[in-house]
Formats: C-alpha cells, sequence, structure tokens
C-alpha cells in the first residue's frame, strides 16, 4: 500500500511537527503511547517523541514520530540526554580529550620564611 500523502520531513531539527502531522502519528499507533504501551485517554496530555532521539543520531521525520505521554516522554528524554553524554565521553577517552583540564599533580614548592631571603 502506497501512502496518499507524503511523509513530513522537518526542515531543520529544531523543527516542530504541524498538528496535521502530529495528528497522523496518534492514528498510526493508534493513540497508544511507544513508551509506556499505555493507550492514551482523551484529554490526556502527550506530545511527538523522536523513537531515535536526534542527538543519538535519529531524523526529524514523520516515521521516526510516535506518540508519548508526556511524564513517560520527559523520562525517556533524560535517558536519551545521558546515552549521548555516555559515548560523548567514550569518543573523547578514545582520542586523548578526556578527562578535561587534568591537572599534573606535584608536591608544590616548600614555603619560605621572611628569614630565608639572606
Amino acid at each position: 500500500m502506497t501512502r496518499s500523502v507524503p511523509e513530513w520531513i522537518g526542515a531543520t531539527d529544531d523543527t516542530p511537527p504541524p498538528p496535521r502531522v502530529k495528528a497522523r502519528v496518534f492514528l498510526a499507533h493508534d493513540g497508544i503511547c511507544h513508551i509506556s504501551g499505555r493507550k492514551i485517554r482523551p484529554g490526556e496530555a502527550w506530545q511527538c517523541d523522536h523513537v531515535k532521539a536526534i542527538i543519538n543520531g535519529g531524523e526529524n521525520r514523520e516515521s521516526n514520530l510516535a506518540p508519548a505521554l508526556v511524564q513517560s516522554h520527559k523520562e525517556k528524554t533524560r535517558d536519551d540526554v545521558a546515552i549521548k553524554a555516555k559515548t560523548n565521553r567514550i569518543r573523547l577517552k578514545h582520542i586523548g580529550q578526556w578527562p578535561r583540564g587534568r591537572k599534573i599533580k606535584s608536591p608544590g614548592f616548600p614555603k619560605r620564611t621572611v628569614g630565608d631571603f639572606a
């Protein structure tokens, strides 16, 4: 079966999906939160979530969107950011740039008193 409407693709990563696309995403998933698996009730707050987060290589397009309850979406976003931070640390360690600002520890210079300058 072919699509009667072309797939929406965001102009940038920050472009939010328009209401018509949100409605299509909701109907395509039968109104079920893709994170918790629970049916979204009428009047309940929900958002379009990127199944594969943009910061982790996902695309801002309709096929990567799914409905998610607000609380579940917040938790998933927190986990996505943690994954991105972890992969970034691993990449930086691999190229020798982590940890940043590491200072060489030394015993320092001995303390001098006023009488030591003679």
